[in-house]
């Protein structure tokens, strides 16, 4: 098995009332909120999805079914741990993150810090080790109607 890997992680969640918008483990001001099983953070998915893919542990959906009633509303820096235990159990630690979230609105940039930091914290890496980007789809798609926010990650991750 080799000492580094490479995973690549996409998230999508739907826009709706009602709801906290939570991205990167931080709550954000907005109209409205992420639709899912548990808080629906689009970024900590990809993210975790991306680990375990490094990791050749399948995705999200397998260790942490939407069937489980003990992840309904769950908040998913408690996956994201459970993602580094995971792959911690087969010799692996987090390298580094490249992520990008796809939204018109909120705008991320302001708070793209707290987000490193939030998520340097929960994998155990520096905040430099966790690239967070934002773009919007110039209006196009169902990001640009503003219908859903969607995330990608790319990770390294080292015996």
């Amino acid at each position: 098995m080799g000492r580094i890997r490479v995973g690549f992680g996409f998230d999508v969640h739907r826009l709706v009332e009602g709801r906290e918008l939570w991205l990167g483990g931080i709550r954000l001001e907005h109209s409205c909120g992420l639709l899912g099983h548990s808080d629906a953070d689009v970024l900590i998915h990809a993210i975790c999805d991306a680990l375990l893919g490094a990791a050749n542990l399948r995705d999200i959906g397998y260790h942490f079914p939407d069937s489980r009633e003990e992840y309904r509303g769950i908040d998913s820096k408690i996956l994201l741990r459970k993602t580094v235990e995971l792959i911690a159990d087969k010799g692996y630690r987090v390298g580094n993150v490249d992520a990008t979230v796809c939204a018109e609105r909120p705008k991320l940039n302001p708070h793209i810090p707290a987000m490193q930091a939030c998520l340097a914290e929960l994998m155990g890496v520096e905040p430099d080790d966790v690239s967070v980007k934002a773009t919007t789809t110039e209006k196009l798609g169902f990001t640009g109607r503003e219908e859903g926010i969607s995330a990608y990650a790319t990770v390294l991750i080292e015996r």
